[in-house]
């Protein structure tokens, strides 16, 4: 993709998630904090162009890095998995997909983490859909590094810029931001 297709397919990006996901109203985050607005990017990830849109962006960002794998915390990343993995597919980038619980599974194989096994060494990335202190992803990076993988790139789709950039850079890790609060025009 050249710099003129990227830009275009982050202008679609951003319009659909204004159209689609912002709600300007006080809302309880995830992360415990109160916001005056809310990125709900299951709006926009879990419909055909928008899942087509991220997961184009993605593959874009990961292609040199010689990602074998990609997922996140659920529920958050469990759209852009799928959607990444099936457009790597077409594109003759074969992707494993995972999902990292919150806590292992207390039944069954008790797995932490769902999806293909990873061998010790696999170049993955983690992903997540909105992050604000970025706590979740964190946690889903290092319970990726406990499994002996080999952490290569962490995404956002959005970043609120509340401190989830800084974390992960504390704990070695660059995040890379599909898009910002300043991409969507929001001040609180």
């Amino acid at each position: 993709m050249n710099v003129t297709e990227y830009e275009e397919t982050r202008r679609k990006l951003i319009q659909m998630i204004k159209e689609r996901a912002l709600f300007f109203q006080l809302v309880k985050l995830s992360s415990g904090k109160k916001s005056n607005f809310y990125i709900d990017a299951k709006q926009v990830t879990l419909s055909a162009e928008g899942s087509y849109l991220v997961a184009k962006l993605i593959l874009h960002l990961i292609k040199k890095d010689n990602v074998e794998a990609i997922g996140g915390p659920t529920i958050g990343a469990d759209p852009i998995v799928g959607a990444v993995i099936q457009l790597g597919y077409l594109n003759n980038l074969p992707l494993k997909g995972f999902i990292v619980r919150k806590n292992p599974k207390g039944h069954g194989m008790q797995r932490y983490v769902e999806g293909p096994p990873l061998k010790e060494g696999t170049r993955v990335a983690v992903i997540d859909d909105v992050v604000t202190t970025g706590r979740s992803t964190l946690k889903a990076v290092q319970v990726m590094k406990e499994m002996g993988c080999e952490v290569v790139k962490v995404i956002a789709l959005v970043d609120r810029k509340e401190g989830a950039e800084e974390l992960l850079k504390d704990n070695g890790f660059i995040l890379t931001s599909l898009l910002t609060r300043d991409d969507l025009k929001i001040s609180e």
